[in-house]
């Protein structure tokens, strides 16, 4: 026995939660070519690459940042493995849930049809704190609101994957999984070489291909760029990316003017028209005539454009009404309701607090429940019931008393765990998924895999960033995922991602910190655990 394979040897798992690597049988299909091919190399020499990781991504300036101060996002050794079969219908389930969710916000500012028909109560959506009045009646020129979406999942206790919630405002770490691949092929080239691992370098061009369907009328050949608060906020490493691999213009809102309903963005060879905006700056910072007027983020007059046909805003302002928490609960509906189809993937059990019968029968079990503020991310907010302090929980049931509309419950549920590398073991740690689905509106291209993150510290279940967590690289394996031996490697099936560089006021600092710091635009935004 080679001593990489000791590093495994005493790796059992977790007695509560259901491990993606090792069953009661032994190690499970997906993982067993790849711990053969890891056991070839010594424990000293995976500890060696590990480190390898962490100090490229310092190099590379591949960080977040977590109140004011500069981090590598952690990369671990091991990479999360989903066989084709088991990754198709997880696609499956996401291209139908944004399917859906286009429809309601579709009918939400316009016909209002699920209101009449009695799907979904009117008062949930209007006090949505997201939901935006002065976006009611307006159409995008090819009808897309979520041209980006990321679809949080979780395994839970028996290995069903879940959906946790929906992120189609701004959702955030794309550009994390990437750069995760590029590093793994680069640390692991004997095992990710030995397997037949679906790529993920082309989502900035499926991105670019979706922002430019969705110009306005009339423009056969758009200017795109990427509006980002700036380099203080924690993911202007992810904007600067996405903007260079797409080949587009990074901007900020200073740089941008409306005049006459039409935007421009300000060069060194004059104005020049802007005709589709990949904003990355939250909906109350975007047009401080319409919103935070003390916003230094966004460009006044953008909404104005918007409502003209003259710019498209990806997403779409007023989104956010669709990924509120508590709208959540109703989705499963909302898919019978707009598409004729049973959900493809199932949800969390969850109360809503408004519900005097489910707020009765919570707050007798706050000890045993997850609450969870409806509009909250990026983990803060949440009470984990049974390790909260009695007065933690007194606090709370004062607090669902004053708001019940913002909060939800749900069963605690064990998040499966993958080995990690921590102190020069491998241990189980929690982790939870995030696939990017990308639409264009012809069609829904989910990025194969997506966005791993772990809650590092033991016993965690909050896997966010902002919460000490890390990631890991997420190989789908294609056909049955190993090459073999005597066959040559076909050219493009495993491949790194383009290289790139990485780019380099007051007011500015401290709204850009604001915006999405205190949501979702870092690695672990717009998500719980």
């Amino acid at each position: 026995m080679t001593s990489e394979s000791l590093l495994f040897r005493e790796y059992a798992g977790t007695r509560l939660a259901f491990d993606e690597v090792v069953g009661a049988d032994g190690v499970r299909v997906a993982y067993g070519s790849v711990l053969r091919h890891l056991a070839q190399l010594n424990a000293e020499e995976v500890r060696s690459r590990a480190e390898y990781l962490k100090s490229t991504y310092l190099d590379q300036g591949v960080t977040f940042d977590i109140g004011g101060e500069e981090r590598p996002f952690p990369l671990d050794i091991v990479p999360r493995v989903l066989l084709a079969d088991e990754w198709a219908e997880l696609e499956a389930g996401v291209v139908q849930r944004v399917r859906a969710i286009e429809a309601f916000l579709d009918d939400v500012y316009g016909e209002g049809r699920v209101f009449a028909d009695g799907v979904i109560p009117r008062r949930v959506v209007v006090t949505s704190p997201h939901f935006h009045r002065v976006m009611a009646g307006v159409r995008p020129p090819n009808g897309v609101r979520c041209h980006v979406a990321g679809i949080d999942l979780v395994r839970d206790e028996v290995g069903r994957f879940r959906v946790l919630e929906d992120n189609v405002r701004v959702p955030s770490g794309v550009s994390y999984v990437m750069t995760n691949r590029r590093a793994m092929l680069s640390a692991l080239p004997e095992v990710s070489g030995r397997h037949w691992i679906r790529p993920v370098e082309g989502y900035p061009l499926q991105l670019l291909a979706a922002l430019r369907a969705a110009a306005p009328s009339g423009v056969s050949d758009p200017n795109v760029v990427v509006l980002t608060p700036g380099v203080y906020n924690s993911a202007y490493f992810e904007h600067a990316l996405l903007a260079r691999m797409m080949g587009v213009e990074l901007v900020e809102g200073r740089d941008l003017v409306c005049t006459q309903g039409r935007v421009s963005v300000r060069t060194t060879r004059g104005a020049r028209p802007v005709d589709v905006i990949y904003r990355r700056v939250d909906d109350e910072f975007l047009d401080p005539a319409q919103f935070r007027s003390d916003s230094v983020l966004g460009c006044a007059g953008l909404v104005t454009a918007a409502r003209a046909g003259t710019v498209t805003i990806a997403n779409a302002i007023g989104n956010g009404v669709a990924d509120d928490k508590l709208v959540y609960t109703w989705i499963p509906d909302l898919i019978r309701y707009y598409l004729c189809e049973e959900p493809k993937l199932a949800g969390v059990d969850t109360w809503r607090l408004e519900d005097p019968a489910h707020r009765e029968e919570v707050l007798d079990r706050l000890d045993q429940l997850v609450l969870k503020p409806v509009d909250g991310s990026g983990g803060k907010g949440i009470v984990i019931g049974p390790r909260a302090t009695a007065k933690q929980l007194d606090s709370l049931r004062a607090r669902i008393a004053r708001d019940p509309r913002g909060w939800i419950a749900q069963p605690l549920v064990q998040l499966s765990t993958v080995p990690t590398m921590v102190d020069g073991r491998m241990v189980p740690r929690h982790v939870d998924l995030r696939p990017f689905a990308v639409n264009s509106g012809d069609g829904v291209y989910v990025l194969p895999g997506g966005l791993t993150r772990v809650a590092l510290p033991e016993g965690e279940l909050i896997v966010n960033s902002s919460q000490g967590g890390g990631s890991k690289d997420t190989w789908v394996l294609a056909r049955d995922g190993v090459r073999g031996t005597r066959r040559r490697p076909r050219r493009g099936v495993v491949s790194g991602v383009p290289q790139t560089g990485f780019a380099e006021e007051d007011a500015r600092q401290h709204q850009a910190q604001q915006q999405q710091q205190a949501r979702s635009d870092s690695p672990g935004g717009d998500a719980p655990c």
